[in-house]
């Protein structure tokens, strides 16, 4: 049995969680667009997620939850193997040690060849794909794992793409500023091609919005850009689209009332989310 105790709060837990959700749910597709040797060596009817596992992290001297851990089988033959993905939103100049501990632990428990994956989403170009261990006298071992490194990837590969997994990434890989808009455009367009149920376009679309955000202008110049696009009808009718806008407009609805009952815009800003820059913008409405 892993070794259970009380986790360490972290500021990357959504973060984490968020991963976790994407990838299970199209465990499959993320293989398929970002290792497609993988992708074709597994049998797919054989997937079985392994419940979350928890270690202390002697490296780092944390708790770490090893989020994404599914058992499966090679194609074509009875050898069960693991997958792990372990995603990761900040340097740590030990990671590569740290995925080479957690794989140790993965196989004394299930004693199964182990294929580890490590996505990192933070803008540092720095990372590892290795762990070596040897000294003068003796080379010991070097333990090798796959690696994405998003930041790196040009989001514009991905857009002629029917897979939701790459669409929903999108929001995290290497684009400029000035490209924002077009980035978000380009992931509309895709869903408009994607045949997914209204729970799996939820989960696509909070993904990219909690990544990739617009400010009301840019959403504004956006929704100009789309009604020039063949697709802006299919777009306009994404179910998402039309609750963020209402959820939007409610809660600039309570904003505006907030203001006229006298409330400081500091505190309507603290309640609302709204920047104080949106708030503005409203009072001089009223």
């Amino acid at each position: 049995m892993p070794l259970v105790i009380r986790e360490k709060t972290s500021t990357y837990t959504k973060h984490d969680q968020l991963h976790k959700k994407l990838i299970h749910t199209f465990f499959k597709e993320f293989l398929k667009v970002f290792f497609p040797d993988v992708h074709k060596q597994i049998d797919f009817h054989a997937i079985k997620p392994i419940s979350e596992e928890v270690y202390t992290d002697i490296v780092e001297g944390e708790t770490r939850r090893l989020d994404i851990v599914v058992e499966t089988k090679i194609r074509n033959t009875d050898v069960v193997i693991i997958v792990h993905i372990e995603p990761q939103s900040y340097v740590q100049r030990h990671f590569h040690e740290r995925m080479f501990h957690y794989f140790s632990l993965l196989y004394n428990k299930y004693r199964r060849p182990i294929v580890p994956i490590a996505v990192f989403s933070y803008k540092e170009n720095w990372e590892k794909n290795k762990y070596t261990m040897e000294f003068p006298f003796l080379y010991v071992l070097t333990f090798n794992f796959l690696t994405l490194h998003l930041k790196k990837e040009n989001w514009r590969d991905y857009i002629r793409s029917d897979n939701p997994v790459a669409a929903a990434l999108l929001s995290q890989m290497g684009y400029d500023k000035v490209e924002k808009i077009e980035v978000k455009k380009e992931f509309l367009r895709m869903l408009t091609r994607m045949e997914l149920d209204p729970a799996k376009q939820r989960l696509i679309y909070g993904f990219f919005e909690t990544y990739l955000k617009l400010s009301e202008e840019e959403e504004e110049k956006l929704m100009k850009e789309i009604r020039d696009l063949p697709e802006a009808e299919k777009i306009l009718e994404i179910p998402i689209s039309y609750e963020e806008k209402g959820r939007v407009e409610g809660v600039k609805q309570v904003a505006m009332e907030m203001i006229k009952e006298g409330a400081s815009l500091e505190f309507i800003s603290k309640v609302t989310k709204l920047t104080m820059e949106e708030l503005e913008k409203l009072k001089k409405h009223i």
